[in-house]
């Protein structure tokens, strides 16, 4: 995308304004970055008038395994995209110019984010960012966009990173050490990391809504508006950058775990609905008492006949599974209801507002696959005019409904063995990311835990 003169909102810049603000020495530093497949923010950062003079019509240039190494930055093996017989080449980031935003936590900042593409202008299939447009575009053939809104959970920690890092991450101080769900005073005892946060993320263009206290000791979320699912994921991803950035400033450290500890895990619940291309209403019949549409029942029947071969990219880590607990808040099992939170899928609103939220995911989720993957599965289910099945009525937990996966390796193994994962994300994505899952089983596998030495180390 190409925009030279209308950003996505007044607070984001056109090409126009950057390029004046850049003549006028306000903006001196350019980052250009992608989100990678753990979804962190990767790039470069470019002296202005190099980005202006070369950057900016020409584009850059990075190598392939940023898409083909571990949590530590180990090139591993088994990646067909990047590896010492292929050479480990170049991909090109490819500048999206819509995306142009200040970062009010760097001086005179600037970032944009990119796709990534091979250096013969082909997209890059197993890019996240790639994946997700990928179901924005087939959702567009039909004449649908969908909209999204991700609600993000982190803990606070008065410790620094380098502090943290010391201690091995033991004994840390939270930023609060009693439950502050929903309390005021709570997140007043965090208030002024939380109003930085909000302010900062409000400059950098996103429309910032409430924060609020959760269970977790020290535990927080800010909610932002929705917006249209590649915003909303390109909004996450500088968001979950910039806060951690934000509380190193001010001395603490922030953690987007899904499970940090033995309490209540980080969640990101996701809404979404789809609309037409006009923004007209498509999930839902009538209105005032109307009723959900045919289209929002098939859609929903897709998430959930997806969701297990799926689980994948809403968990996509070791510790993710460690959040899927009984009476947690965080589901176990694969069910919808009407404004149930025991449920993996929660239905909520009517007429225009009507959605669906998926409990699954965690703090730790990449925003790009976790929509991808709940784009394709609700696609899916259109396609295929999937039967929405029955709701469940009272506790999902002690229902009979199908389990989620409780470990990362039996995710893996519904991944990898998916049909429809074939279907609507193609084998070369699928073998990709199943050998991301095999990295990162081997490498845990490997791992000698605290678990292990205080259980063993005196008594076996």
């Amino acid at each position: 995308m190409t925009n030279d003169t209308h950003p996505r909102n007044p607070r984001m810049l056109s090409v126009d304004a950057l390029r004046a603000a850049i003549t006028a020495g306000e903006i001196d530093t350019v980052i250009v970055a992608f989100t990678d497949m753990q979804g962190r923010l990767q790039g470069k950062y470019l002296h202005a008038d190099y980005f202006l003079e070369h950057a900016l019509p020409h584009g850059v240039e990075g190598c392939n395994y940023l898409l083909a190494v571990d949590t530590e930055m180990n090139t591993v093996d088994g990646y067909a995209i990047s590896s010492w017989e292929s050479g480990y080449g170049d991909m090109v980031f490819d500048l999206d110019l819509d995306t142009i935003r200040w970062v009010p936590w760097l001086e005179r900042t600037v970032m944009l984010q990119c796709d990534l593409t091979l250096t013969d202008g082909s997209p890059v299939p197993m890019s996240p960012r790639s994946m997700l447009k990928a179901q924005v575009d087939k959702a567009a053939a039909q004449g649908w966009k969908a909209v999204a809104g991700t609600e993000l959970e982190f803990v606070v920690y008065r410790d620094s990173y380098e502090q943290a890092w010391s201690k091995d991450y033991r004994d840390l101080t939270p930023g609060n050490q009693y439950n502050v769900d929903y309390s005021v005073m709570g997140s007043g005892r965090v208030e002024p990391l939380l109003r930085r946060i909000r302010g900062d993320m409000y400059a950098a263009g996103m429309v910032v809504e409430s924060a609020k206290g959760e269970c977790n000791f020290g535990q927080h979320e800010i909610g932002f508006l929705f917006d249209d699912v590649m915003t909303t994921a390109d909004n996450h991803s500088v968001y979950k950058t910039g806060t951690k950035m934000i509380a190193s400033e001010m001395g603490n450290s922030i953690t987007f775990m899904a499970k940090p500890n033995d309490r209540e895990g980080s969640s990101c619940h996701i809404h979404l609905s789809l609309r037409g291309l006009d923004d007209s209403t498509v999930f839902w019949d009538g209105q005032g008492k109307g009723k959900r549409s045919k289209l929002y029942d098939q859609f929903i029947a897709g998430v959930l006949r997806t969701m297990r071969e799926l689980t994948l990219f809403y968990a996509p880590n070791i510790n993710s599974y460690k959040r899927f607990a009984l009476g947690s808040f965080a589901p176990t099992a694969v069910a919808w209801g009407l404004d149930n939170r025991s449920c993996s899928v929660r239905l909520v609103g009517s007429g225009a507002s009507a959605r669906l939220e998926n409990r699954l995911p965690g703090g730790d989720a990449n925003p790009y696959l976790a929509l991808a993957a709940m784009m394709a599965g609700g696609l899916y289910g259109i396609e295929h005019e999937l039967k929405l099945p029955p709701m469940t009525e009272g506790n999902a937990y002690t229902s009979d409904a199908v389990h989620v996966p409780r470990t990362l390796r039996e995710a893996r193994e519904l991944f990898a063995e998916s049909d429809i994962a074939r279907e609507v994300f193609g084998a070369e994505v699928v073998d990709h990311y199943v050998n991301y899952a095999d990295v990162e089983i081997e490498a845990f596998d490997a791992a000698v835990t605290d678990w292990e030495l205080r259980r063993g180390f005196e008594r076996l």
